[in-house]
């Protein structure tokens, strides 16, 4: 497998382990791909090794979990530290995604949680302690996760 060249079998496993990875087994692929689990799981094995699955991640409702305010942090970072800041914001505590935009002043987008405002401040003051400038936050009401449906586009070759 080539960078990039998915045929329409891997886009297939992409799109049933969107939908529900811990709920759907190699097992579960194969018979609605009409293919045998060992070929599902080596092909999985495959898209593992080559960077295409990154991991594996659990989708959890933070205001059910005691973490009632979740907001967006978009921030500028200088081009040179826009990858070492965004990295640094990872170990935030509270942080739980870190986006790195490739144009615009607008370029790291870090996605926190916290019980109280007081929770939101302190992550807003240390993103600006390791050199990041916040340009917005945004109170965030829900957000949906949902499988790319372009990976069962007709017409791939198999």
């Amino acid at each position: 497998m080539k960078d990039g060249e998915l045929d329409s079998t891997d886009k297939h496993i992409l799109y049933y382990l969107q939908q529900d990875a811990r709920g759907t087994s190699s097992n579960d692929i194969a018979e609605k791909l009409d293919l045998s689990p060992s070929t599902v799981r080596t092909r999985l094995n495959k898209l593992e090794a080559s960077g295409i699955v990154r991991g594996y991640y659990i989708d959890i409702d933070y205001d059910l979990a005691g973490y009632p305010l979740y907001t967006k942090i978009i921030c500028t970072a200088p081009v040179p530290e826009r990858s070492e800041l965004a990295s640094r914001a990872r170990d935030i505590h509270g942080v739980t995604a870190v986006r790195e935009i490739m144009t615009g002043e607008r370029n790291v987008y870090v996605n926190a949680i916290g019980k109280d405002h007081d929770d939101l401040n302190r992550i807003s003051k240390e993103l600006d302690g390791i050199g990041l400038t916040i340009v917005d936050e945004q109170l965030i009401r829900d957000e949906f996760v949902c499988p790319y449906h372009g990976f069962l586009d007709q017409g791939d070759d198999a």
